[in-house]
């Protein structure tokens, strides 16, 4: 997909892709009303060669459309790990399709003619769905941030702490001093900016890789309590 820079604002941009002129230039005087940008596409091809988002958004999507359907471009972000909330319109009831839909996560899946209000409730969830989504991303971008500052020593405390192994038992399993570990494990907890041990044990679960991806946090072999050395640090 192409990323060419599109400006928004922070009440939200819906992306409206149906191959029905009217009813782009309808749904746009509908949003804009209540203070949101759009922006229309006729195709998904043309979404996919325009379409960038850069602030919480949503995508009000037709089911049938030419060339790629709305359920192609649906298994696509979906495959890119784009997860922009999606509100399916179609002007057929079509239980199957309704289902793979929702089942795949849209938000909501309305069939034409539908109720104005219905459609900007569903946009609205979709747009707070997706300021949430970019919260926790942020969230998740600092957490590993203060990670990648501890030394790799720092982060063999990190594990074992987050295990919740004493200090004794740390500089028995680091064979250390229990005075530097109290060291090391001040620094973490400074650096990471955890004002408890609940606190640091909801950060290391925050920084655990999704499936695919390179670990940032100190993995751990359960059986022996060890952790494993860290990963280098993205």
């Amino acid at each position: 997909m192409n990323k060419a820079q599109v400006t928004t604002t922070d009440r939200g941009t819906v992306f409206v892709v149906d191959d029905d002129e009217t009813l782009r230039e309808g749904l746009t005087s509908l949003f804009r009303s209540i203070g949101l940008q759009v922006r229309t596409f006729a195709s998904v091809k043309e979404f996919q060669e325009q379409s960038v988002r850069d602030a919480p958004g949503c995508l009000v999507l037709d089911v049938r459309l030419p060339g790629k359907s709305g359920l192609d471009l649906q298994t696509e972000l979906a495959r890119s790990e784009i997860q922009v909330p999606i509100v399916f319109i179609s002007g057929h009831a079509d239980v199957p399709i309704t289902v793979r839909a929702m089942k795949a996560g849209a938000v909501e899946f309305l069939v034409k003619p539908f109720r104005e209000q219905e459609l900007l409730d569903a946009v609205r969830i979709g747009i707070e769905r997706d300021q949430e989504q970019r919260e926790k991303l942020k969230s998740r971008l600092d957490i590993r941030a203060r990670f990648s500052s501890l030394t790799p020593r720092e982060q063999e405390v990190f594990g074992h702490v987050v295990l919740g192994l004493m200090n004794k038992q740390i500089a028995g399993e680091m064979n250390i001093s229990l005075i530097t570990v109290k060291v090391h494990r001040g620094n973490v907890m400074q650096k990471m900016r955890a004002k408890s041990l609940a606190e640091l044990v909801r950060m290391a679960d925050s920084i655990q890789a999704p499936a695919g991806e390179a670990d940032v946090a100190p993995s751990v072999d359960r059986a022996s309590r060890r952790p494993k050395p860290a990963n280098p640090i993205l």
